[in-house]
């Protein structure tokens, strides 16, 4: 069992078909018991990935409210959903001014990031930062973690 924590951009390949979805849903398939962590923000933004894939007609309207569905399902039972809160605002703006990025890039890197700590802490193996943005992916392993890109695998 290994720890993966993802990004929207990465998590949005289990329930739309892009690059990389297979590997994503081989990966997230709950038969494989890996942990899998996200940030609060990612429900919010998963939904509005979607319904944008409708509006620019890459997605019939049935297909993703079907979608739209099975990721609320899969929010209550398989992510682990880590809270934004004083001390994850803090870390965002700090790498957001360090790497240069967006706000909700930031984030996610600082979830991961400080649930990194607490998982070296209870003195768990490594987890791996998951995100199909490749800014995002570089300030995380310039943070010192282990990443990949879904984008890399057909």
């Amino acid at each position: 069992m290994t720890a993966y924590y993802l990004d929207t951009s990465a998590l949005v390949k289990r329930y739309a078909c892009e690059r990389g979805t297979l590997w994503i849903t081989a990966l997230t398939a709950p038969g494989q018991a890996h942990d899998l962590y996200t940030v609060r923000l990612t429900g919010p933004e998963m939904i509005a990935a979607l319904f944008r894939k409708m509006r620019t007609g890459e997605l019939p309207r049935t297909t993703t409210i079907r979608l739209a569905q099975d990721f609320k399902n899969d929010w209550k039972w398989q992510y682990q959903v880590l809270e934004v809160n004083a001390v994850l605002s803090d870390r965002a703006m700090e790498l957001a001014e360090k790497h240069s990025l967006r706000g909700y890039d930031a984030v996610p890197l600082a979830a991961a990031l400080l649930l990194h700590e607490t998982r070296r802490a209870a003195q768990l193996p490594d987890m791996i930062f998951l995100a199909a943005d490749d800014d995002l992916l570089h300030a995380a392993t310039a943070e010192g973690r282990s990443a990949d890109n879904p984008n890399h695998y057909a």
